[in-house]
């Protein structure tokens, strides 16, 4: 069995033990790389980018439903008026792609609401300041 705490070979090679900055999806990025499945891409002078393709989509409540039925027993019309309550779900994707040279590498990231959104574009901003520095 072996120790967690141990760094393991990436992609068939072995590397130094660096600090992992942030974790994109599958990509992590140390000071000095970003780790992909693909291999390992240079900080410096790398170029990231993002695309989302979240959406919105309304839907009304379960609860809502089994209230207009239960409640129809009794107040017939003014129970169809739970059926206007309705619920926000979000749903979709972010796209992260970091290139460097002729090296480039694109994950998709599954996000259900915007909060999740607004994380991975603060951490692709993080690496971004971060790639200037490298």
């Amino acid at each position: 069995m072996t120790d967690p705490s141990l760094p393991v070979p990436y992609a068939g090679h072995a590397y130094q033990m660096e600090p992992v900055l942030a974790q994109i999806g599958e990509i992590q990025v140390t000071p000095r790389v970003a780790r992909t499945p693909a291999g390992e891409i240079p900080l410096r002078g790398s170029v990231w980018s993002t695309t989302d393709q979240f959406m919105a989509t309304q839907h009304t409540p379960t609860w809502a439903i089994v209230c207009a039925i239960l409640g129809f027993f009794c107040l017939t019309i003014f129970s169809l008026l739970f059926l206007l309550a309705k619920e926000t779900r979000f749903s979709g994707y972010v796209n992260v792609m970091v290139g460097n040279g002729r090296q480039m590498y694109t994950t998709r990231i599954p996000v259900q609401s915007q909060a999740q959104v607004a994380h991975i574009y603060n951490q692709v901003n993080y690496v971004r300041s971060a790639s200037l520095t490298a």
